[in-house]
């Protein structure tokens, strides 16, 4: 469990460096960068295919359920944000998206084993004060009826990656390299979306290599480590870290000058950090039971 929980965090870490490779790679359209990185992403499948000897059709011989959650939570999810990006403001398209880490953790309880405790509900609580600062910026969030459909594609997008989360669970004999085979499908489908929605743009070098990060990380490498870390760690930790991916990802554009550093932000961190810690107080009252028995 606890090599799970590395996973997951690693996750959380890689798709903290989204927004400042996605500033780097603003010029391509969403459904083309999605479908690029996800073709990154499909590499490291194959890769892994390769590694493990059996052949590339062992690996896409899945149940049809399993290619149903594993194309719906990757390529719904990403869909349906841009859907909600491109039909509602983004402070308050991002404030609803960001209700996944809430979601994983609620959804969780019905699983096998789970119990929903009060220190998850303050501490996803404190959380999503935390985010709440962060993306309004210290400001009032304004939700207007006729960015309604907007709010609604936010709101089905975090829906769609907390029960994706959540279903790998019931999932564990299936291998992550797996993964590989949702993410060729997704670049494929996402092409299809660009093509539809959108006009090419031809990126320069220094595009392509913020691609070939991005197809490793964040919108890629992430979602391998990610199913790894659902399907062997504490799901509900794990869902309340998540509240961590926005606050690191504005400390990191601070960081890098890509962004301006205010008060807000230290707020925003505080409540996060806070309610990452109270959400966790059950793992570390196993920990201290163990080393107890232990000595």
């Amino acid at each position: 469990m606890q090599r799970g929980n590395l996973f997951g965090v690693l996750a959380i870490l890689l798709w903290s460096t989204l927004a400042s490779l996605g500033v780097l790679a603003s010029a391509i359209p969403p459904f083309q960068l999605t479908s690029m990185t996800f073709f990154v992403a499909f590499i490291i499948g194959i890769i892994l295919w390769k590694k493990d000897g059996k052949g590339i059709l062992a690996h896409l011989r899945w149940p049809l359920k399993v290619w149903v959650v594993g194309v719906c939570g990757l390529f719904g999810y990403h869909f349906f944000y841009f859907l909600a990006i491109q039909n509602a403001p983004a402070i308050e398209a991002n404030l609803i998206n960001y209700l996944w880490p809430l979601f994983i953790v609620l959804f969780s309880s019905f699983l096998p084993k789970e119990k929903l405790r009060w220190f998850h509900i303050v501490g996803i609580i404190s959380g999503l004060v935390g985010v709440f600062f962060l993306v309004s910026k210290g400001g009032s969030l304004n939700f207007e009826r006729q960015y309604m459909h907007g709010y609604i594609y936010a709101f089905i997008s975090a829906v769609i990656w907390a029960t994706y989360s959540v279903l790998s669970r019931f999932f564990g004999n299936i291998p992550t390299s797996a993964v590989g085979g949702f993410c060729g499908l997704t670049a494929v489908l996402s092409l299809f979306c660009h093509l539809l929605f959108e006009i090419t743009v031809v990126p320069d070098m220094t595009e392509l290599l913020v691609i070939l990060a991005l197809g490793l990380g964040p919108v890629g490498g992430a979602f391998f480590v990610w199913d790894y870390g659902v399907k062997n760690g504490d799901i509900q930790i794990l869902g309340s870290l998540s509240y961590a991916t926005p606050m690191l990802s504005t400390l990191l554009l601070v960081f890098l000058g890509l962004s301006e550093p205010n008060p807000t932000i230290w707020i925003a961190c505080g409540f996060i950090i806070l309610g990452s810690l109270i959400s966790s107080l059950g793992h570390f009252k196993k920990m201290y039971q163990t080393r107890k028995i232990v000595y």
